[in-house]
């Protein structure tokens, strides 16, 4: 999970989830994926990195 997280916060990503996390304040908007367990997928670091970011998360 750690590459993953390096690897969103290196340009372009880290500009795309800027953009992704501005657009949840008035659009809504999901991201899935097949992991059964969250705390173990990649989606829960993504969670994360939009949270840091001011998105609105539900």
């Amino acid at each position: 999970m750690r590459a993953f997280r390096a690897e969103m916060n290196e340009l372009p990503a880290s500009r795309t989830l800027d953009l992704l996390a501005i657009l949840s304040r008035g659009a809504d908007f999901s991201v899935g994926c097949y992991c059964e367990d969250e705390a173990r997928c990649h989606r829960s670091v993504l969670k994360e990195l939009m949270a840091e970011r001011g998105a609105a998360i539900a």
